[in-house]
């Protein structure tokens, strides 16, 4: 086989895995967020078990997801050395940015936050969740300031055969960055939206003890996800123009497309400029299931006297729609990287330039045995996830009281 094929099959597989696990993470904390401080101000009893029972799933999530950001990075470091040795000196600037500043607080946060539950004082507790949130959202900004450059590369000189970075408030400017960074948070939001309305639409359907706390989390989960359903869509079309004018080869084959080829050609030599079918596809598929769960606002009528509740039917289809963010955040990164193809940089670094010189049978064995190991990582994650969400906000084990278990309420007696 191709080595550069087995290359981008590699990176596909890691980054796509990874990607799951951040918007996961991106929306848990949001809403986690607003329950720890809903329960410091009002002092309601479910808001603090609802805060412990969606934290524990968000700290399985988010530890689960370092392993698979490392396992992304390694690849990245064997397979792509030409990335780092033409562009790194403008692309690795925000990437250290984010790994300096954003990664190592979030994570600091995260751990005082986990073993600081009945040790510190509710608003310092509070105060280091608010920092995870932050930083995770300035993670987020940090890799699409990256990511952006490599769709339009600006700020920069070739000096040497180098990229050189001269413009940093470039990076924060440009056109493929500020929609594209809603866009992530906004199917984040929904994700996680999406993920509390369907635990809570389980736990209800089965008429658990935990009844009326997840009467409420289904409310916020339902709710959240309607008000990020609106926010994906125009944060999604809004890019069509900005993405369209600095990339024409990626929506069609226009004028200014063939033009650019044209260019290119001259520059580069002879060769396929146009970028892979699978992008369009991913496109028309994820702008599909977009208008699809456009139809939650139908359903925030019901919440009306508990109607959604007592129909049964819209929570069977809460439950077996949760998987379709998952499936439209991973066609809208392969519409988004794909859709660059054959470019690492956009017209600025070819793919076959970027690839390490490594035999395919090497990177063969590379593909299989990442593959396995992020496999093994999604799967463990979601068992372990789906295992702990059965269980219900009874009493999570994160946060619970030291020394002898204090009784807990079995009846619905929270409203």
């Amino acid at each position: 086989m191709d080595t550069l094929l087995l290359a981008r099959l590699q990176f596909a597989t890691t980054a796509g895995i990874h990607f799951l696990f951040v918007v996961v993470t991106l929306g848990l904390v949001t809403l986690l967020v607003g329950l720890q401080t809903a329960w410091v101000i009002t002092g309601k009893q479910k808001y603090e078990r609802l805060t412990r029972f969606w934290g524990q799933l968000y700290v399985i999530n988010y530890v689960l997801g370092i392993a698979t950001g490392i396992v992304m990075e390694f690849q990245f470091g064997l397979n792509w050395s030409g990335v780092s040795r033409y562009v790194g000196n403008v692309f690795g600037a925000p990437l250290a940015i984010e790994t300096l500043v954003a990664f190592f607080l979030e994570s600091t946060f995260l751990g005082m936050w986990i073993f600081g539950w009945h040790r510190l004082r509710r608003g310092v507790h509070l105060a280091l969740l608010w920092g995870v949130a932050l930083t995770a959202y300035a993670s987020a900004f940090w890799i699409l300031v990256a990511n952006s450059w490599l769709q339009n590369p600006v700020g920069y000189e070739v000096r040497d055969g180098v990229a050189h970075l001269t413009d940093f408030g470039a990076l924060l400017t440009n056109p493929t960055f500020g929609m594209a960074f809603g866009h992530v948070v906004a199917a984040s939001l929904l994700v996680g939206g999406m993920l509390m309305a369907a635990v809570s639409a389980y736990h209800l359907i089965r008429r658990t003890p935990d009844y009326a706390l997840h009467r409420t989390s289904l409310r916020i989960g339902l709710v959240t996800s309607a008000l990020a359903i609106t926010l994906v869509q125009g944060f999604g079309f809004a890019q069509f123009g900005p993405v369209g004018a600095v990339q024409p080869t990626k929506f069609g084959a226009g004028d200014d497309a063939q033009a650019t080829i044209a260019e290119w050609t001259a520059q580069f030599g002879p060769g396929d400029y146009t970028p892979p079918v699978l992008a369009s596809v991913g496109l028309g598929f994820m702008i599909l299931i977009g208008l699809t769960l456009g139809t939650l606002w139908l359903l925030l009528p019901l919440l009306f006297r508990d109607w959604i509740i007592r129909l049964r039917v819209p929570l069977w289809l809460i439950l077996l729609a949760v998987p379709l963010p998952l499936v439209a955040v991973i066609l809208g990164w392969l519409a988004r990287e794909v859709g660059r193809q054959p470019w690492v940089a956009y017209g600025l670094l070819p793919v076959d330039q970027a690839v390490s010189p490594v035999g395919a049978p090497v990177m063969l064995v590379s593909l299989i045995g990442f593959s396995l190991l992020l496999g093994t990582l999604a799967v463990t994650n979601w068992v372990l996830m789906a295992r702990h969400a059965v269980r219900g906000a009874h009493d999570p084990a994160l946060g619970r009281p030291p020394g002898p278990s204090a009784d807990v309420p079995t009846e619905p007696a929270f409203v």
